[in-house]
């Protein structure tokens, strides 16, 4: 807002206003009891009550007092007495719960409004109000009330009859005239199967104009249609799993026990104005719906009731969800404008990006989200668009979101001892045909770094566990010279039904892969291909294990029965062929890196047959560090550990690719 400008204003205005009403009620509730100063309260009693643009309209009858002894039911109306129309706003009515019959005490500065051609005043700013209990017989009447919640009639007033169009033929007058609908906010009759709970109910098309007209309290009557761009999981605290079938709405089942994975399915959503939301459902059980979501869902259109306002988010606030915002953005149909003609010739795609976004979640136990799943895809839905890895490490920006399909080469879990492994940090090294086919200039494997906020399915953790799979990775973001799955990136093992490649060449890996060989470009944390002559031996870092040659604990004991035999706890099994893993240090003379050391840890895995030749060996002494010494090492595959200039040193670790 604009120091000092008329809106800056207003919202200080506003806020003062709402401090001031909190503070009356509080004052009130600790007092107990009914302000004392009676100068200028209007006193009214409620014979009728309904709803019109968003306002609680009250009639009611105005009393000259209130008889402390008597209660509403007992209190004498005169007959002549002023009949008014009090205006609550939708805050005032949730404060009061009032219904027909109920006294109420409006507080001055209350005002009364006027009209011509209309008998009735108008009450208003009756936010200091304030329902009167008297007796024992009212405070039990009003406990019985408080456990249903009143049906309210509601007004739907046309904008045709606001500004009295009268090209409108007979039969939109007469919907418009009897499009009064009654509400139950948090019930609904399950006996009428054949009628769908949300059958009555308005269905708009403006995001924000429900959240404006409904408020945050919560979508109770009302549905917002919105196409479903995106669909994806963000790690849940706590929550309740949902259950989709078929076209049916989603609705929620609270849960005793969310064990691992907890995760929360997400959509993001568009409206036909171009503005976004994210609605954050129910938790599931397991991460592997995820893809059947997304399959079934994106593309398509959906109704939203139910909803309630979780937060209001900024692009200041929200880096991670902007970025896919704007990866959406502009809309590849053009948009309606508000506050402009709907026709199709004023809607226009010249719009600045949208600078909030309102996040939704569920009503526990109330319809959610309805998804016409044999719908047509909505025009307004933007595919991923799917590069080449070496297109995307050609984009200049910072923070865009890309999505891609490569090979997932060697997985790294990044070994931060204070960080708990559910919380640590992954390292995927991955390639495409567009690496391997280049000469020079650009790596031939890049790493994506896969935070421990991206939501990963167990099948996607268990191939990349069995071996080298290929992986769609859908809205990755790119920056700074790096991938990095976060928050809303999702790992595929199928590519989505519907995607854009942009011309960009997808063709699979037919040859062997290729990695850069070490050289003055080599960066901490990558992999690389090396060659060079051993120089020398770091004998007192050099050790051996015998691990289980079935699932490779390196855990053994010695079996109880027979102490000479090796025992596996994870299989209670006796290893009668150990596999013998050794680990040594070795330094290499590079020409690629002819000013640095360079320090490799090799691993070697031994057959059982040379672990007795093997010890004999290291036990007598015999194994000479100069018959190595001079030797050339072929291409190893190895992860950098580090990359120092002071001193000039590299550490690099023998790895096997997947």
């Amino acid at each position: 807002l604009c120091r000092g400008g008329l809106a800056e204003r207003l919202c200080r205005l506003q806020n003062r206003e709402r401090s001031a009403i909190s503070f009356w009620r509080h004052q009130c509730i600790s007092d107990a009891k009914i302000p004392s100063d009676k100068s200028g309260v209007l006193i009214v009693k409620i014979l009728e009550i309904f709803e019109e643009c968003t306002i609680q309209v009250a009639i009611c009858q105005q009393l000259e007092q209130s008889p402390a002894t008597l209660s509403p039911e007992d209190a004498v109306i005169n007959a002549e007495e002023p009949i008014l129309k009090v205006l609550f706003t939708r805050e005032t009515a949730a404060h009061l719960k009032s219904r027909p019959q109920d006294v109420i005490h409006i507080y001055p500065p209350w005002q009364k409004l006027l009209l011509q051609n209309a008998d009735v005043p108008v009450i208003m700013n009756t936010y200091f109000s304030q329902k009167v209990l008297l007796g024992e017989h009212s405070e039990a009447r009003e406990k019985t009330y408080g456990l249903t919640k009143m049906l309210i009639r509601k007004n739907i007033i046309s904008l045709a009859q606001t500004f009295r169009i009268d090209d409108l033929n007979d039969k939109l007058l007469q919907q418009s005239s009897d499009n009064q609908v009654a509400c139950a906010p948090q019930t609904h009759n399950n006996g009428d199967s054949k009628q769908h709970p949300l059958a009555l109910s308005a269905v708009n098309d403006s995001l924000l104009e429900m959240v404006e007209s409904q408020g945050a309290v919560g979508w109770r009557e009302v549905q917002v249609r919105v196409v479903i761009q995106r669909v994806y999981c963000l790690p849940a605290r706590e929550g309740c799993r949902s259950h989709a079938q078929g076209n049916k709405p989603l609705c929620a089942t609270p849960i005793a026990d969310s064990g691992p994975p907890n995760v929360r399915l997400c959509l993001l959503v568009q409206d036909a104005y171009g503005m976004f939301s994210e609605v954050q459902l129910q938790s599931l059980s397991s991460t592997d719906d995820t893809e059947q979501f997304c399959r079934r869902w994106e593309g398509k259109s959906c109704c939203l009731a139910g909803m309630k306002i979780l937060q209001r988010t900024t692009r200041g606030r929200a880096l991670g969800l902007f970025s896919l915002i704007d990866s959406l953005w502009p809309p590849v149909v053009p948009v309606k404008v508000p506050g402009q003609s709907q026709d199709s010739e004023m809607m226009t795609t010249n719009l600045p990006p949208p600078s909030f976004c309102y996040i939704l979640t569920v009503q526990s136990g109330e319809i959610h989200v309805e998804v016409d799943e044999e719908e047509q895809i909505s025009n307004l839905y933007q595919p991923p668009a799917v590069h080449g890895l070496k297109e995307i490490l050609r984009i200049d920006g910072c923070n865009e979101r890309c999505s891609f399909w490569a090979q997932v080469l060697y997985r790294r879990l990044q070994t931060k001892h204070s960080v708990p492994i559910d919380q640590r940090e992954m390292l995927l090294f991955v390639t495409d045909s567009t690496l391997q086919n280049v000469v020079h200039g650009i790596p031939k494997v890049v790493a994506v770094s896969v935070t421990a906020s991206c939501v990963l399915t167990m099948e996607i953790i268990e191939a990349l566990s069995a071996g080298s799979r290929l992986v769609f990775f859908k809205d990755a973001l790119w920056g700074n010279g790096r991938i990095i799955c976060v928050e809303r990136t999702v790992l595929l093992l199928q590519k989505p039904l519907l995607c854009s490649a942009a011309g960009a060449d997808l063709s699979e890996l037919t040859g062997p892969v290729r990695l850069d060989e070490l050289d003055s470009t080599t960066q901490a944390n990558s992999v690389c291909a090396l060659r060079g002559t051993v120089v020398g031996v770091n004998e007192s870092t050099a050790f051996s294990w015998p691990t289980c040659n079935r699932c490779g604990n390196g855990k053994l004991e010695l079996c109880p029965q027979d102490r000479e035999l090796l025992y596996c706890n994870q299989c209670s099994e006796v290893v009668t062929t150990p596999v013998l893993k050794m680990q040594l240090e070795v330094f290499l003379s590079c020409p690629s890196r002819s000013q640095s050391t360079v320090k490799v840890k090799v691993w070697h895995e031994i057959s059982v047959a040379l672990f007795v030749l093997l010890t004999m060996l290291l036990f007598l002494q015999t194994y000479e560090v100069q018959s190595v010494l001079g030797k050339e090492v072929g291409l190893l595959n190895c992860y950098v550990h580090s990359v120092t200039s002071h001193p000039n040193c590299v550490v690099l670790e023998e790895i096997v690719l997947l």
